[in-house]
């Protein structure tokens, strides 16, 4: 299945992992493109990390110890100043 992530968007996967042996519990991606980039879905192995990265988008990885929504906002603050440079 594919998921389509809109241009200077975030979103986070975490409800797509199926595999239990990955190591991260969520993953954030962001793309700060200006088009939009098609994603696979569900996540089942750590080479969807690295392929999405070669398609120009930003994954970053999650393990359990990590805050979310610190990650998350961080995220979407350098997102947002790039829209602004864009603008």
């Amino acid at each position: 299945m594919k998921f389509v992530v809109r241009p200077l968007h975030i979103i986070s996967v975490g409800g797509y992992i199926v595999e239990t042996e990955f190591p991260y519990r969520n993953l954030i991606v962001v793309n700060p493109t200006e088009e939009p980039i098609k994603i696979d879905i569900p996540v089942f192995s750590e080479d969807w990390i690295e392929k999405h990265r070669n398609l120009g988008l930003e994954i970053i990885t999650l393990k359990d110890e990590e805050n979310f929504l610190s990650n998350f906002r961080k995220a979407k603050i350098k997102l947002e100043k790039l829209k602004e440079e864009i603008n």
